[in-house]
């Protein structure tokens, strides 16, 4: 069991990685070269900081969220 939940834990930070480069890219990239210049370095690094603060956040509410729900339905009983 701990084996399949590393698994899934791997596979959504793949996802969330994707999902940061594909969306930091289109935001910050607009003639995709050999190598970033200091503007989209800097955009670049910005938008994936705002991306895993967001992410961080909705994480956090989402399980305080969870864990509520479980303790009135545990309690309730």
């Amino acid at each position: 069991m701990d084996q399949v939940k590393t698994q899934i834990a791997l596979a959504n930070a793949q996802e969330l990685l994707q999902k940061i480069s594909d969306k930091c890219f289109k935001k910050c990239i607009f003639k995709p070269g050999a190598s970033l210049d200091n503007s989209e370095q800097k955009c670049i690094a910005l938008c994936m900081d705002r991306y895993m603060d967001s992410w961080n956040t909705v994480s956090r509410v989402y399980t305080a969220r969870l864990q509520k729900e479980h303790s009135n339905i545990s309690g309730g009983y």
